[in-house]
């Protein structure tokens, strides 16, 4: 486990442009989570308690809890995915690999469509605490399930909630890895040393995403989330005429992809076209081009 870097940049930026001489990146990172949720039916030894309600069934089946999520692989994913293709606009699947398990016809839609598969971990759980051993056969396992399923292996990680201690440097021993999303700490894309060897880290964000509608309900109406999202764009966008800035954007399946809350994505893909300015690209692009331009020596 590295020290915690308080640090970062300092502002001192590096003189990063992307495609297009544009300033700002946005990744849009639509979660894939629907039959990776715990659940007694699954064999699992607990149920799910968030989802439209915070509430756990202990015992026995949540019969509710699984149809709110059954809803995601249903419908959202369909009206989520086409409302970003209307717009033009490069998606990445952040995708548990018992999900794509569960639902194959959302990893050959992903491979059809162009879509980036992330992978987001065997199920939906944290990693932190998780014996080693356990931590990299899991790692395999979901390398391997997404490559059958999905026709490519993922080259980027994010785990849900936290990562443990070794999960980087296991994704570096495990080879084919490009970056992982797992830190929250930064606006642009940086390099860590893992194993003795440069690493990259994208980060993602849990303010300019659709969780908010469950995690805080900071979030009632869609413009709610458009709001905010366009606020953080247009902020980065203003900076990044000086300097390189990158934007996430964290969408769920059973959350946004609801009819009441789907208007606010499209809201703020609107909003992006009319001001341009911006590369949307998925995560692998991102990283790709970050290497290409700004490799480790040269950071």
């Amino acid at each position: 486990m590295s020290a915690r870097d308080f640090s970062g940049y300092r502002w001192n930026y590096p003189q990063l442009r992307w495609p297009g001489d544009t300033g700002l990146a946005v990744s849009f990172v639509l979660n894939v989570e629907e039959g990776a949720e715990f659940a007694l039916s699954a064999g699992d030894l607990r149920n799910e308690s968030h989802h439209e309600v915070k509430h756990e069934v202990v015992g026995a089946p949540d019969l509710c809890m699984e149809s709110q999520f059954e809803y995601g692989a249903r419908v959202g994913y369909w009206r989520i995915t086409r409302a970003l293709m209307e717009a033009g606009i490069p998606l990445t699947l952040n995708a548990c690999a018992r999900a794509l398990e569960t639902t194959p016809w959302i990893a050959t839609d992903a491979a059809e469509q162009g879509f980036e598969v992330c992978c987001h971990g065997w199920r939906w759980e944290s990693h932190a605490g998780m014996a080693e051993e356990e931590e990299r056969a899991l790692i395999a396992r979901c390398v391997e399930s997404i490559r059958r399923l999905h026709g490519r292996a993922p080259v980027g990680w994010h785990t849900k909630s936290s990562a443990s201690v070794n999960t980087r440097r296991l994704l570096v021993e495990q080879g084919g890895f490009l970056y992982d999303s797992d830190a929250y700490n930064d606006d642009l894309p940086y390099y860590v040393r893992v194993a003795g060897r440069p690493h990259l880290v994208l980060p993602y964000a849990f303010d300019t995403n659709d969780m908010r509608f469950f995690d805080s309900y900071a979030y009632v109406r869609g413009s709610d989330f458009a709001d905010y999202a366009i606020d953080a764009f247009d902020a980065l966008l203003a900076e990044s005429r000086a300097t390189p800035r990158m934007l996430s954007i964290g969408l769920h399946t059973r959350i946004i992809g609801r009819p009441g809350r789907i208007e606010g994505l499209r809201q703020l893909t609107r909003h992006i076209a009319q001001r341009g300015g911006a590369w949307c690209a998925t995560r692998e692009q991102i990283a790709r081009h970050w290497l290409a331009h700004m490799p480790p020596e040269a950071a």
